[in-house]
């Protein structure tokens, strides 16, 4: 069963709209177990230029799901995330069945803080994360970067409990950032 929080930005989350969304996210059920609980947060934001951005984000234990799109149809744009949620449980079901057979679930939580702009002339911070680093191998730190569409993905390596960067090159492979303590 999933339980949905669906918050909108400039706009009014109809019942239309909340039933759109649910009546699309229900066909990802069938990959999960009956009794399994989920939680869906939908967030659907319209800018100026009328374009409309829907972002879906599914935790599952050790790994979260994540989908968005960003077109001129919010209708379109939904459709367009729910297929991409399903295709990335089709895609990694195994491995995500794998890396969560054995482990506690624990969610990866994000906290955005605004930063208040000083000066002008230089290049100032607008938005601060403060993210939950969880140990995890190089396969599931690749397969988590994956699932949240990230050009990188910060870890503690389980291993040698080191805090590492994966990273997306213009090349299409994988960077690997180590740090060393001197």
């Amino acid at each position: 069963m999933i339980k949905y929080s669906i918050r909108g930005e400039n706009l009014e989350v109809t019942e239309a709209i909340r039933d759109y969304v649910v009546s699309k996210l229900e066909k990802i059920e069938k990959y999960f177990q009956a009794d399994q609980e989920l939680d869906a947060r939908v967030n659907l934001k319209v800018y100026r230029e009328k374009t409309a951005k829907v972002e879906v984000t599914i935790p599952l234990g050790s790994i979260t799901l994540r989908a968005e799109d960003v077109s001129q149809d919010m209708y379109g744009s939904i459709d367009l995330v729910t297929d991409k949620i399903e295709r990335q449980i089709r895609k990694n079901k195994t491995k995500i069945e794998r890396k969560n057979r054995n482990k506690v679930s624990t969610s990866q939580l994000f906290t955005d803080t605004l930063v208040e702009e000083t000066d002008a002339a230089q290049p100032k911070v607008v938005r601060s994360k403060q993210i939950d680093l969880k140990p995890m191998d190089l396969e599931e730190a690749l397969l988590q970067m994956d699932l949240l569409g990230h050009d990188f993905f910060i870890y503690i390596d389980v291993e040698d409990e080191t805090t590492n960067v994966i990273y997306r090159r213009e090349d299409g492979d994988i960077g690997l950032l180590e740090v060393k303590e001197s």
